[in-house]
């Protein structure tokens, strides 16, 4: 170990290699469990740094590393903001604003008052913990939104209260230290206020200053498209320095204004720059974590005792419920809702970070205590995580916040005859999401009063801008083929191999490919988009008919058989069953039967077998 840890040392390429490799890795292997990847970076980076010895995050960067980790962060805040869409504020604002407004100062007194009495910290120290727990990660509850996609208002609810939480509590925290170091408390009120008054106006008019001029840059095409991704980012780097020279650590909330002023406007493109941050935040996050764990000293470690572990019981099953209830009395949301939300604030990289830099400052001004710090606080990081990530997703169940077999559906593609589809199954009380990157079908979509989101759906974050609630299937429909298969496996880790369909190809070759390369084959063989476009522009249409007693399928069949291609079939109880090709349907007395009917196609003379059915 030692050999290889002088390797990384001596070798600047090596050492950076191996911690973007580890980190990818440990991404990757927390994918396959269905984890939280925190908890395998932390656990990487506490192997490779106090356990191995094998990493030295100070001798790989030196002098570097606290400016490379607060750029990760605020590279990862700015990326957050671009999930942040003013449209949702109507609905959840009042929640958002008590969480943020209420929510914080019960937060940073109750910790501190936990800290104080139980871990017996200095009260200076206790007030910076207390400052610092008030955030919520988002790094860690997007991925536990997207897996549990919960009914109502408490996921888009939990996005907006972990981005500006982050900001927050690291503002919260960069005062308290600088009350610390300068030893005095005299008008520490009036300062606090000032400081955040400060930190507020500054962050927001340059965010909004930089934010806008990249949208005029990007809407005049004044930036090459291969510039694009690498001018924000260097605004919103160049954003979070300037900020931070002008009022100290108010540069994370520059880059989260940033983000909301770009993912807010109309006029510009910025799908291909959503796109990269993404990956660049993947990168940073699996390196930072590590940097940040590799850090620690086992000496550190063995300070976490009994007393510790209550202190986390106590911000889990005490007060972040309280913080919460507090916070939402007149908010229309549920007993229900409230009570999962007092189930989810794991804390993530900002606190990691924050924690990170200020406890060593303090342990060289000599602050009794402040050798706690950094292990009470990744005790807490790893704890929410755990706990919330493994039991968020039962208590998401047993609240009846998410479906067990979800019947909703997610249509890609939002051409006119998806359009009279969507509308026949919303009209039996199948819940229909429509997302297309044409706005003129987005548009249409939402005048027939069907819920559609403009956006591709290959890209990562149009995860954070649907309301998959109740949504439990995809159905690729559009036009190409290639784009349906990559749909299907974009979204087989979300919905499964079984909920993951699409169109047929031309000439079948879809329906021939592997099937780990593809969805499932929809409807019929013949059902390709051009021939289902073809076929409605000639006047066919959705028939929606219940099959009774008096009217059986083989009744229905000897009506419609010649040129009817079956889709769904809807039981009383709302349970939607999806037609796949050359597969054996049985429509029992009672469902509807909606299929598409009318004139045919020459597309029919193709010899694609006829779709199987039992009577």
């Amino acid at each position: 170990m030692e050999t290889i840890a002088t390797a990384l040392a001596d070798d600047p390429l090596l050492g950076l290699v191996f911690l973007v490799c580890l980190g990818i890795g440990a991404q990757w292997l927390a994918a396959r469990l269905h984890i939280p990847s925190i908890l395998i970076l932390l656990g990487c980076g506490l192997l490779a740094g106090p356990v191995t010895g094998v990493l030295d995050p100070e001798a790989l960067l030196g002098e570097l590393l606290l400016p490379v980790i607060a750029l990760s962060v605020a590279v990862i805040l700015f990326e957050g903001g671009l999930t942040l869409e003013m449209g949702e504020l109507p609905r959840i604002g009042g929640a958002v604003r008590g969480l943020l407004l209420i929510g914080v100062p019960v937060t940073w007194g109750l910790v501190t008052v936990a800290a104080r009495l139980l871990l017996d910290l200095p009260l200076d120290l206790s007030v910076l913990l207390g400052a610092i727990l008030v955030v919520t990660g988002p790094t860690v509850v997007f991925p536990l939104v997207r897996q549990l996609r919960p009914r109502g208002d408490s996921g888009p609810i939990l996005r907006w209260e972990g981005i500006l939480n982050d900001v927050i509590g690291a503002t919260l925290a960069v005062l308290t230290f600088e009350f610390i170091l300068e030893g005095t408390h005299e008008g520490a009120a009036m300062a606090a206020v000032l400081g955040i008054g400060k930190t507020l106006v500054v962050g927001s008019l340059l965010g909004l200053l930089l934010g806008g001029g990249l949208v005029v840059l990007l809407a005049r095409h004044w930036i090459p498209d291969v510039l694009q991704s690498p001018v924000t980012l260097a605004a919103a780097l160049l954003g979070y320095t300037l900020s931070d020279l002008v009022q100290h650590e108010s540069g994370l909330l520059t880059t989260t204004v940033m983000g909301i002023v770009l993912v807010n406007q109309s006029k510009a493109s910025i799908r291909h720059i959503v796109e990269f941050k993404e990956s660049l935040r993947s990168l940073l996050i699996a390196s930072i974590f590590i940097l940040l764990a590799a850090r620690l000293e086992m000496e550190a470690l063995r300070q976490i005792d009994g007393r510790a572990i209550l202190f986390l019981g106590v911000l889990i099953l005490v007060v972040r419920p309280l913080a919460v209830f507090v916070s939402t009395p007149g908010t229309r949301l549920s007993l229900k809702e409230k009570v999962f939300l007092s189930w989810m604030a794991p804390r993530g990289i900002v606190a990691a970070a924050v924690i990170s830099v200020f406890a060593l400052q303090l342990q060289a001004r000599g602050i009794e205590g402040a050798e706690r710090l950094i292990p009470l606080v990744f005790l807490v990081i790893i704890g929410t995580i755990a706990v919330y990530g493994l039991t968020a997703p039962l208590l998401a169940r047993i609240l009846g916040l998410s479906d067990t077999h979800p019947q909703g559906l997610l249509l890609v593609g939002a051409h006119p005859f998806t359009l009279h589809l969507a509308s026949a199954l919303a009209s039996r009380g199948i819940r229909i999401v429509l997302a297309d990157t044409n706005r003129h079908n987005v548009r249409a979509a939402r005048m027939a009063g069907l819920q559609a989101v403009h956006g591709n759906a290959l890209t990562e974050d149009i995860l954070d801008h649907l309301d998959l609630d109740g949504i439990g299937r995809v159905l690729a429909l559009t036009s190409n083929s290639e784009a349906n298969a990559l749909i299907a496996l974009h979204f087989l880790e979300l919905f499964g191999r079984a909920g993951i369909y699409q169109l047929p190809g031309e000439n079948q070759d879809t329906a021939g490919a592997p099937a780990h390369l593809r969805g499932r084959i929809l409807f019929h063989p013949a059902a390709t988009f051009e021939g289902l476009h073809e076929r409605f522009l000639r006047g066919a249409r959705i028939k929606d008919t219940r099959l009774t007693a008096e009217f059986d399928l083989e009744d229905y069949l000897s009506h419609h058989g010649e040129d009817m291609i079956p889709l769904f079939v809807v039981s009383d109880d709302r349970t939607l069953t999806v037609l796949e090709a050359g597969k054996k349907f049985d429509p029992r007395t009672g469902q509807r039967l909606i299929t598409l009917v009318g004139p045919e196609t020459s597309r029919k003379k193709q010899d694609a077998p006829p779709q199987e059915v039992r009577a």
